[in-house]
């Protein structure tokens, strides 16, 4: 029979949410090739304690990212409920902007420098199953045209993604671009 895990202790609880509050903000503003002894660094530990709660720099990623998948998740389900045309390109313009304010999980999402099975199982999926209903309901709705799949949405966010070192406006722009190209002739 197994025992169950101890609690962990009240200081590394705190060195840990440390870490993974210095590891969002420092993803969201930098990306992810900011290396583990950095964060560490600037959350005021050890790089032993980073590596103590987070083997590697893809499970502190993953760690991470998980709220933050979620909530886009969430986001995307209550577009496609209330506006099922409109949903993808909505949708679209948010991960833009999202994509704009955190670099972490822009590069998460587009494959950018992490293996997503590997840093959060599931989420790489989770990703692409809504970013397929969102196509499916635009598509089913005539607002979308029926030729594009979601192998070519994703690969259109990789292109804002990498526009948006171009200065003020440019990603919103490049994403203006997309949804008028996804946009049925009808």
């Amino acid at each position: 029979m197994s025992q169950a895990a101890r609690p962990m202790r009240a200081d590394a609880a705190r060195n840990r949410a440390r870490v993974l509050e210095v590891a969002y903000e420092t993803f969201a503003a930098e990306g992810l090739a900011v290396p583990i002894d950095e964060i560490a660094r600037r959350a005021g530990v050890g790089p032993g304690t980073v590596y103590r709660h987070f083997p590697t720099k893809e499970a502190l990623f993953g760690a991470v990212i998980e709220d933050r998948v979620r909530s886009i998740l969430g986001r995307g389900r209550a577009l496609l409920e209330e506006d099922p045309g409109g949903a993808l390109f909505e949708f679209l313009r948010e991960m833009v902007r999202t994509s704009a304010a955190d670099h972490g999980i822009a590069d998460a999402l587009t494959g950018y420098g992490v293996d997503m099975a590997t840093a959060a199982p599931g989420a790489e999926a989770a990703f692409a199953e809504i970013l397929g209903d969102l196509l499916a309901g635009a598509q089913r709705a005539g607002t979308v045209r029926t030729d594009v799949g979601a192998t070519e949405v994703k690969a259109l966010l990789m292109v804002c993604k990498a526009t948006l070192d171009h200065g003020d406006g440019v990603a919103d722009r490049v994403a203006d671009v997309i949804v008028d190209g996804l946009r049925s002739a009808r």
